[in-house]
């Protein structure tokens, strides 16, 4: 498609002894026309579509074991369904290494890859995280691809003028252009709305997912990912995922990783508003205050105490708890960064090491010895499991972490903290089947969810 906009170009002359500039109407169609077909033809051959497939199960007959009933109903009731999706992807790589969203190609089955000059390959998936919305996958057999070249997403500006490039409706690669028209925003209504996005209204509909955001060096700058709209068309406020957190996936993919590694940063923020801003002594509002620190908090190790503002990292305002984690992620794990912070009505800086959240190595303890709770899967409470949990970071205990067989029935769930059992303490995931052996057949286990503790009564079956 060929965009061409309206351009008014005003020439100035100026003329001897008038000491001024006079307008000049332009002189040829040249002047007043731009056209981006240019831009188009260089980005648009790494922009691909994807057509996704995969397994959904689905709920099982209520009737499935009955003699009787079962016959009444389709064998094929409660077996996996087949379901397709369709979507865009962006060529990073010659040798096929292709970034596109995860609610795209995220579970798939079979996932078929269509190039702009109609070439097909098949594709595997070599990372996904469902949080960020991204996925990177590899085509199988590619070399000498047309790619694109990575933007830094942190150079851009509201007002930049960019191209989204996708596959919308399923009609074919087409093209819709715009400004930046927000940055550092939180995304969409489609689940992923803690993120870090740049916005734009450029058009971004159905099948879009995973296109290019491109600038005007037909650069990739983000890659597309939601809109906000209450009608399932584009109304002008789309959003796309930076480049810079694109490139830290794509490098932790090609270094072999098939799960992303996420920097702990062990804090509790909140904005700094007008209220907080002038009791800290703060000339403007800016930045998020420290509510809490976890004793392994790399920020804590640094220097940094609670009340302390982080204003930047790296120079990069930070005024929002999202900011905060997108500036880590982009940096990775084990990268140092350069913090600015205000303590005591002073500006410092502190140079921060990134890591991730330590207790990955703890081995879960399930219970499988015909008791009350055979079934249930518990494991010693660590930053590593407060952050994947969504726990608080002063959280206290044994956390479950799954729960099956017997101990479904009371009702407990992944991230509940078991607290004591009949009035002893537990403290470690080693010390539940012992106090469970010698409990009998009623067991009073105290326990907590989110902010709330509660009591079980049970008794054996």
């Amino acid at each position: 498609m060929r965009l061409v906009l309206p351009l008014l170009l005003i020439a100035t002359l100026t003329l001897p002894g008038a000491g001024r500039a006079e307008d000049q109407v332009p002189a040829s169609p040249a002047q007043v026309k731009l056209t981006l077909a240019p831009v188009v033809s260089s980005a648009a051959p790494a922009v691909v579509n994807i057509y996704a497939t995969r397994l959904v199960a689905q709920r099982q007959s209520p009737f499935a074991d009955d003699p009787v009933f079962s016959r009444f109903f389709n064998e094929n009731f409660g077996q996996p369904r087949v379901q397709n999706s369709l979507g865009s992807g962006v060529i990073l790589r010659q040798d096929g290494i292709v970034v596109s969203n995860y609610h795209v190609v995220g579970d798939a089955a079979e996932i078929r890859v269509v190039l702009a000059d109609r070439r097909e390959f098949d594709a595997r998936v070599l990372l996904a995280d469902r949080g960020a919305d991204l996925a990177v996958i590899q085509l199988e057999g590619a070399q000498d691809l047309p790619a694109l070249t990575l933007a830094d997403s942190d150079t851009a500006q509201v007002g930049d003028f960019v191209l989204a490039i996708g596959n919308p409706f399923g009609v074919g690669q087409t093209v819709t252009s715009g400004i930046v028209s927000g940055l550092a925003r939180p995304g969409g209504n489609m689940g992923r709305g803690d993120g870090y996005y740049i916005q734009t209204d450029a058009a971004i509909n159905p099948g879009n997912s995973g296109g290019a955001l491109v600038d005007l060096d037909g650069n990739l700058l983000g890659i597309n990912t939601s809109i906000l709209t209450q009608n399932g068309g584009s109304n002008g406020i789309g959003f796309a995922i930076p480049a810079n957190l694109v490139a830290q996936y794509v490098s932790q993919a090609e270094a072999g990783a098939v799960e992303v590694t996420h920097p702990w940063s062990g804090v509790e923020v909140q904005p700094v508003d007008a209220t907080l801003a002038e009791a800290l002594g703060l000339s403007v509002p800016h930045g998020v205050i420290l509510n809490r620190l976890h004793p392994d908090s790399p920020y804590g190790t640094a220097g940094l105490v609670t009340g302390d503002v982080i204003t930047a990292i790296d120079g990069q305002p930070v005024d929002a708890p999202q900011e905060l984690d997108y500036r880590q992620a982009i940096r990775g794990v084990g990268a140092m960064v350069r913090v600015t912070y205000w303590h005591d009505g002073v500006e410092d800086e502190a140079e921060v090491t990134l890591a991730a959240a330590p207790g990955g190595d703890r081995q879960p303890v399930r219970i499988s010895d015909g008791t009350i709770l055979d079934g249930l899967t518990v494991q010693d409470l660590t930053p590593q499991l407060i952050d994947a949990l969504g726990l608080p970071l002063d959280a206290t205990g044994v956390v479950v972490t799954d729960v099956a067989g017997r101990a479904v029935r009371a009702q407990l769930a992944p991230g509940d903290l078991i607290l004591a059992l009949n009035g002893q303490p537990v403290t470690t995931a080693a010390d539940l089947p012992g106090l469970l052996a010698q409990a009998g057949r009623t067991v009073r286990l105290e326990f907590q969810r989110g902010s709330q503790r509660a009591v079980l009564r049970l008794r054996g079956f």
